[in-house]
């Protein structure tokens, strides 16, 4: 039943995230489903009182529109878990104010498109492994990273969150490689869930 329950899980984020909820609601929205459902990353003793997960207040400066540019070659994340090494391959850069970040294409059955990053309040306000602005494996869609016409993306960093791993020890999870680190403090999105 637990794989069925992921199912649901992976559907339910999905669905939220296609939803048309605005930024308030699709934050009480994750919430609840961090709260109730079986298959969040919260360790079961921690939902018990769940009150929500903390956030940056929205801010509209930190959607940003970024030119794409060709990138080309592999990568490899060892995720240290039953995953093992994941490879992926490089989409794009997107030339953000942030600073360069390269779209990663999982090389996987089905695959998807992964953007992680670390940023400047990484371990100081932020999860210390990065964030994430997508990861479609995970239904993340349309929210984080919007692909545009004329080779560009919208980025809204109001949606950075954090990787399960940074609930619970017992994920694994792919962190933001090197090329991926940018020096900028985006105070935008989730914030560190352990202080």
């Amino acid at each position: 039943m637990d794989d069925l329950q992921l199912l649901d899980w992976r559907e339910r984020v999905a669905r939220l995230y296609l939803s048309d909820a605005d930024l308030t609601g699709f934050r009480a929205a994750r919430d609840e489903l961090f709260r109730s459902h079986p298959q969040s990353p919260l360790p079961a003793g921690e939902r018990v009182g769940f009150t929500g997960l903390p956030y940056y207040p929205p801010d509209p400066e930190a959607v940003v529109e970024a030119p794409l540019r060709p990138a080309s070659g592999t990568g490899s994340i060892d995720t240290g878990g039953p995953d093992g090494v994941v490879r992926y391959r490089r989409v794009a850069v997107a030339e953000t104010p942030w600073g360069p970040l390269t779209l990663w294409w999982i090389e996987a059955y089905g695959g998807g498109l992964f953007v992680p990053l670390r940023d400047a309040t990484c371990g100081d306000g932020t999860y210390g492994g990065g964030r994430y602005l997508t990861d479609t494996v995970k239904g993340t869609f349309g929210r984080g990273l919007t692909v545009l016409s004329g080779d560009r993306v919208r980025l809204d960093a109001n949606y950075l969150y954090n990787p399960s791993c940074a609930y619970d020890s017992r994920w694994a999870c792919p962190l933001a490689p090197p090329e991926n680190r940018v020096d900028v403090a985006l105070r935008a999105g989730e914030q560190a869930y352990h202080a």
